[in-house]
This record gives structure tokens, sequence and C-alpha cells, in this order.
């Protein structure tokens, strides 16, 4: 028996070192755009088609446009909001809280990219960026469709320019360079990486803007917030009127 296990120990030394000296190679690390296909064939495709060519329902409405120009930033600035993937084709995509982690999203946008031409995700540092012309580049572009203060704004057709004010400085950066729903394509020949550091430093700005009028009241805006200006001056008038009628002193008038 003694010999027996004597044996089986020297035959497991022996596989031992064979292993240390022979170590198996790691294994590949798998391609991005490989990984992400199959998530996107799992839970992209029924809206998407396979190629991402997009899906036409037999009516010939559109289940879900085709992703070929959709690029890095297209992907995700949909995928990081949680835009995507939508349970109804026929709604407006509403941020929520994403279905992917990082790393999944990272797989999906390698593998959206993939498909075509589409816009790449800007390198950009918004610290860098010029506040002062970035505030001036969104009161112009942005303004209009997403409000002044970024707390969004009604479109046509039923839809709605988002608020802004849980957006990243890279998916501010995504969304201008991709153009998502209604909102047009600033691309580089439009703005500048420069400048979309600088529009997105100024998102980030009106989170908690430097206040210098006094009393925001909620940056509703100047027409609101003078209203309320009118009620409490007006209120604080007529109960200063009621109290200094209240303190006089009421004269009895003698008729006999």
């Amino acid at each position: 028996m003694t010999g027996r296990r004597l044996l089986v120990a020297l035959v497991l030394a022996g596989a031992a070192v064979t292993a240390a000296l022979h170590p198996r190679p790691a294994p590949a690390a798998e391609d991005p755009a490989g990984a992400g296909r199959r998530l996107y064939l799992l839970g992209c495709s029924s809206c998407h088609g396979e190629g991402g060519d997009g899906v036409r329902t037999p009516d010939g409405a559109v289940r879900g446009p085709s992703l070929r120009q959709s690029g890095e930033a297209g992907a995700y600035y949909a995928l990081s909001t949680g835009r995507m993937p939508l349970a109804n084709s026929e709604q407006q995509p509403q941020r929520k809280r994403p279905a992917y982690d990082a790393a999944d999203q990272a797989a999906l946008v390698a593998f959206v990219a993939s498909l075509g031409d589409g816009p790449r995700l800007p390198h950009l540092d918004p610290d860098h960026g010029a506040l002062a012309e970035g505030g001036e580049l969104f009161r112009a572009n942005c303004a209009p469709c997403h409000s002044a203060t970024g707390s969004g704004g009604a479109l046509s057709y039923g839809r709605a320019a988002p608020p802004l004010d849980e957006s990243t400085a890279l998916q501010v950066a995504s969304a201008l360079r991709a153009g998502p729903g209604q909102m047009p394509v600033f691309g580089p020949g439009v703005f500048t990486d420069e400048q979309v550091a600088g529009i997105a430093r100024y998102v980030e700005y009106l989170r908690d803007p430097d206040d210098r009028g006094g009393l925001p009241i909620g940056r509703t805006g100047p027409v609101p917030e003078g209203a309320v200006a009118w009620f409490f001056g007006i209120g604080a008038f007529l109960a200063a009127v009621a109290w200094i009628g209240s303190r006089s002193p009421v004269r009895r008038v003698d008729h006999g």
C-alpha cells in the first residue's frame, strides 16, 4: 500500500513539474466587436436587423432604423443613457438606467462602429474647454430646443428635447456628433473637438451656475420669476395697507 502511494505521489509530482515547465498558453482575448455581435444578436437584432440595416413591419412602418451610420458616438449615446434597448419602438426613447454594464457597452459600441463609417467618439477634456465660448455656442445652437437652462423643451410631432441635467460630458459630445432623434448632427466641420469640449463644460456648469441676479427661483426664466416678484410685492403692499388700516383709530360721528 505504501509503495502504491509513493508511485501516485511521484506521478503527480512529475505532472506538476511538466505543467510548470510547459504552461498552457493563455486564451486569446476576444475581439470586442465579436463579443458585441453576440450581445447585439440577442438584444438588438429584432428591431435593427442582424446586419444593422433596420427592420420594417409588414405594414411598412420602421421598427428600428439602420445603424450603418450610427458609429461609436451614436451607439455610446443610446446605450450609456439607457435609451436602448427600447421595449416599444413607437415611443420616444427616454433616459433610464443602462441595461448593459460598461464592458458590454464597449463591446456593443465596437460592433456598431464596425457596421459603417459613423462618427467616432470624440476624445476631449471638458476641463480644458472654453466655458465662455461653450456658453455662446450652446445658447445659439442648443438653447432653442433644450432651453437656456438645459431643462429641455417641446418639439414638433409630440417629441421633446430632453433635459441635460444628468448628461455627462461624453454623452453631450456623442450627441453632438451623432445627432440622435430630431437633433441635427454637429460634425467636425461645424464644431471642432475644442468647441465640443467647451459646450460639454457649459452643460456641466448649468447644473450649478453662478446666480448673480439674486434668488434663482428654480431658474424658471425671467417671466415667471418676474411674476413671482410682482405677486409677493403686491401681496406685501396689500398686507401693509391692511395693517395700517387696522391701526388707525375709528372716529364716531355724532348725528344728534
